[in-house]
């Protein structure tokens, strides 16, 4: 007789499951395929966590705030489980759990079970074991050929946008990052695997997908022939599905940045405009202290390349400011280079010692004031020229990908091609549809647009209209 997990009552009623994710986007993937693997068990996602019946954190453990908030939130996890008297089963996956199984477990006894990244499609297999004897409680180790293959075939979505993890891993070591240590080496899926995927979410409505990776661009899965395939050719690829519109990918490295990658910027019209390019410092020194292998000015010399091709493209970037050792010096040549590229959106942030990198050793700390005051005056830059990328757009037409109803009216909110969120009255009966809007203004965060009269008054256009065969017109960010 073979054990079966736990369900939630005798009275046949649906189990719930409640997944907070942390963390990057490869995380929201993560996520949405463990309620693929669990849903056959019974379990109905439910948006209270009050009603759940099994509770998943999937964590992320880049900086060190992220993950004293999951400890927060096991506290008050645990309470509810007492009230539920123990009627709640609790597990915590992602590079948390990777990195700190046994002090999670240490520090939180409520936690049933632990499951690195690389391990969730076994959640099954741990229920049943939970149900039986609440003792072992880890799952983790690098094996994602294993658990790329267990996982279902047919995905749930919702919506016409999806993400689509492609490569994961990195063998970069750059001092300050934990991901090779929590996610392993850099491995990427076969093309076979990736189109069967796409496929899939085509036939179910999904319009753009974005190519997930710790370093996308690095991709080098098993292509038709055998041999290892680019990013760039498997762009092209999933260029040929129809339904699929657009194509997105993140995150890149600029070492990984190629010359056919470059190219398929210039070729193909599905890949849309906007890159994703994280250089971390402008500071030659501070990048060889964080091992990024590159210079500022290959940096300059690869954006220079990329424009040429793409001249319609937007950057955006990531930023660590008070690395150790940076000083006034190195802080303004990050600021020369935010200056020089200019980026259409960024993310930055404080430093954050994460226990097990070289640089959570390295000398010469950078008080937190000064810090903070260095990031203060960083995203201050990275503000202004995200709101003048946007003001630019007004009078611009842009194809927008209606995703969803807005919050006034027959609103409705989509994408423009630069990831731009644009919201549209009067423009709910086009939600999953590519349409041409006249952006009327722009502000920090979004654009604000109007439909031409044919758009507004008819029905949605014929499917040969719809594709985003022409490149977006942009402005090139101050």
């Amino acid at each position: 007789m073979t054990d079966t997990p736990p369900t939630a009552t005798g009275t046949g009623a649906p189990k719930r499951l409640f997944i907070k994710t942390y963390g990057c986007q490869m995380n929201v993937y993560d996520s949405e395929r463990m309620a693929d693997v669990l849903r056959p068990l019974g379990y109905a996602p439910t948006e209270a966590v009050e009603d759940a019946d099994f509770v998943i954190l999937n964590t992320c453990h880049i900086r060190e705030k992220a993950a004293e908030k999951v400890y927060s939130e096991l506290g008050k996890l645990r309470q509810l489980k007492e009230a539920k008297d123990g009627g709640l089963t609790i597990a915590v996956a992602g590079c948390v759990a990777q990195a700190e199984g046994e002090e999670i477990m240490r520090r939180q006894p409520a936690v049933d079970l632990v499951v690195g990244p690389q391990a969730y499609h076994q959640l099954p297999e741990l229920l049943t074991r939970t149900a039986r004897a609440r003792g072992e409680r880890i799952g983790a180790d690098f094996a994602p050929v294993d658990k790329f293959d267990a996982l279902p075939a047919a995905r749930t979505v919702e919506g016409v946008t999806a993400f689509l993890t492609v490569q994961e891993g990195c063998d970069k070591f750059c001092t300050f990052c934990v991901v090779p240590y929590t996610r392993g080496a850099e491995w990427s899926r076969p093309v076979a695997a990736v189109l069967a995927e796409a496929r899939d979410l085509a036939a179910r409505g999904v319009r753009e997908i974005t190519l997930l990776g710790q370093n996308v661009n690095a991709y080098n899965g098993e292509g038709p022939d055998g041999a290892p395939s680019s990013l760039a050719r498997l762009a092209a690829a999933l260029a040929e599905i129809p339904g699929l519109d657009r194509i997105r990918y993140t995150t890149s490295h600029p070492n990984d940045f190629s010359d056919d990658l470059i190219a398929a910027h210039r070729d193909l019209p599905q890949l849309m405009p906007y890159l994703h390019l994280p250089v971390q410092s402008g500071s030659d020194r501070i990048l060889r202290l964080m091992n990024r292998k590159h210079g500022r000015q290959t940096y300059f010399d690869l954006i220079d390349r990329i424009r040429e091709a793409r001249p319609d493209l937007a950057l955006s970037s990531d930023f660590i400011v008070g690395f150790p050792g940076e000083t006034d010096r190195d802080f303004e040549d990050t600021l020369d280079l935010v200056r020089r590229v200019g980026y259409a959106s960024a993310f930055s942030f404080l430093y954050s010692p994460r226990p097990g990198t070289p640089a959570a050793t390295m000398a010469a700390p950078v008080p937190d004031e000064v810090a903070r005051t260095r990031l203060h005056a960083l995203q201050a830059l990275l503000t202004e020229q995200q709101v003048a990328f946007n003001a630019a757009q007004a009078g611009q037409v842009l194809p927008v990908l209606f995703e969803k109803r807005g919050r006034h009216g027959r609103q409705a909110i989509g994408r423009s091609p630069f990831l731009q969120s644009v919201h549209v009255d009067d423009a709910d009966h086009l939600i999953g549809e590519i349409v041409e809007v006249e952006i009327v203004s722009g502000q920090q965060n979004s654009l604000t647009g109007r439909l031409p009269a044919t758009a507004a008054d008819g029905p949605p256009p014929p499917l040969e209209q719809r594709a985003t065969a022409s490149r977006a017109v942009g402005a090139t960010p101050a």
